[in-house]
């Protein structure tokens, strides 16, 4: 959720969608699938819209509402890690405040699974005038990775061999590649000489882990939080439930499936497994207890469909799969001798942050990540939010940024 606000963004021009939620094109006004859309989501939702928003008061959202709008960079013929070339690769970015005259202040914020460009939509509170993303002080970017439907290059953008969109088609794409990409967005787009801090939160932390490796002296230091230094088999099982929830759906149809008829049922499923993995027996014992509504259903099971449902607006299966694949593709010690010689590599300082109560990417995982970086710091996040807390607690997360950047924060325990 986004809190505080909004700090003015500079070159945030809207720039035509390369892609975006399927249902929400299908909603657009005049799209001759928006009926279809409609009945789709409404099939595997009977017990109404009014229903479900009653249960979404149960627990604070993690995201405001997300677009595509910002600024392009382009590149022709990039090659993935797979050794696949893309014949063109756009990444969509936002910039807040301006850089200096030696174009040395950027500070890179790096996005989650289902998140984008736009990060007064969703770490709001942490960005203006005085605060951690201080625009004051610094430039800040944050880039749409790619395989995502908010106007970076992925399943929904056009696929210049077929003119349509690249579906089941698009390659798979690595946390790496996306780095790749960002990096040059930032040199040979931006003409940035220097990048102040990388900070991202899981996937995000993930980029930022690459970041700090590929990024060399580029970089000086970095903020990584609720990830480790690679995706274990307990977070891989948990993608693949979600995948198969989304190929499982009969809708699915191998992945070729019509545009007016998406596997809508599978991938709310997928959001739901999510949403539980997120959070916390504490949370939803809070918040929800064995409450029942008006007509006998759990409340929890109601707050899980209306967040199926409200996810359906804003992303596309295709999407999910490849962001999923590209999350376990996670590996900082992938061709750099193992994840322990590959973390000694990143010399910069580095503030690493976990959660207490985090299931997902439990505790332990940033301990091995503060013991593997020769220069970091570690603090832990207070709350019983689980994973979602590094998006939830902004007042603890963006004390501890704000510390660290200004060199205050404590030494390696």
């Amino acid at each position: 959720a986004a809190h505080g606000a909004h700090a003015r963004a500079f070159s945030r021009d809207p720039a035509p969608p390369l892609g975006g939620s399927m249902l929400h094109r299908l909603a657009r006004a005049g799209s001759p699938f928006a009926a279809a859309g409609r009945t789709a989501a409404a099939a595997w939702f009977p017990a109404g819209r009014a229903a479900l928003s009653k249960a979404a008061a149960g627990m604070e959202d993690e995201y405001g509402e997300l677009s595509d709008a910002g600024e392009s960079f382009t590149v022709e013929n990039l090659q993935l890690e797979s050794g696949v070339v893309l014949p063109t690769a756009t990444v969509r970015y936002n910039t807040y405040g301006e850089l200096n005259e030696a174009r040395d202040n950027v500070i890179v914020v790096c996005h989650a699974l289902t998140g984008n460009s736009a990060l007064d939509s969703w770490w709001g509170g942490l960005l203006g005038p005085g605060k951690a993303y201080d625009t004051d002080k610094y430039c800040v970017v944050c880039a749409n990775v790619m395989g995502s439907c908010y106007g970076s290059t992925g399943p929904t953008s056009t696929n210049p061999a077929t003119g349509a969109s690249y579906g089941a088609d698009f390659p798979r794409v690595t946390i790496r590649d996306s780095v790749h990409l960002q990096l040059r967005m930032v040199t040979e787009g931006l003409g940035a000489s220097s990048v102040r801090a990388v900070v991202g939160g899981s996937m995000g932390g993930m980029q930022a882990l690459e970041w700090l490796i590929m990024g060399g002296d580029l970089v000086r230091s970095g903020v990584v939080i609720g990830c480790g230094s690679h995706h274990s088999a307990w977070q891989i099982a948990i993608s693949e439930l979600q995948r198969q929830a989304i190929t499982n759906d009969p809708r699915w149809m191998g992945g070729r499936y019509s545009p007016d008829n998406p596997p809508v049922g599978g991938l709310s499923v997928a959001r739901q497994i999510a949403m539980v993995s997120y959070r916390t027996d504490m949370g939803y014992r809070r918040k929800f207890g064995r409450d029942v509504d008006a007509e006998g259903e759990w409340q929890v099971k109601r707050y899980l469909e209306y967040q199926g449902q409200k996810f359906l607006s804003r992303f596309d299966p295709h999407t999910y799969i490849a962001l999923t694949h590209k999350m376990d593709s996670h590996d900082v010690g992938r061709g750099r001798g193992g994840a322990e010689e590959a973390l000694q590599r990143i010399t910069q300082p580095v503030l690493i942050m976990g959660i207490e109560s985090d299931i997902l990417y439990p505790l332990h995982e940033q301990e091995a990540l503060r013991d593997g970086i020769p220069n970091a710091e570690f603090q832990v996040i207070s709350s019983s939010e689980g994973h979602d807390a590094f998006l939830l607690e902004q007042d603890q997360v963006g004390s501890a940024i704000t510390s660290f950047l200004a060199g205050g924060t404590r030494s390696k325990l």
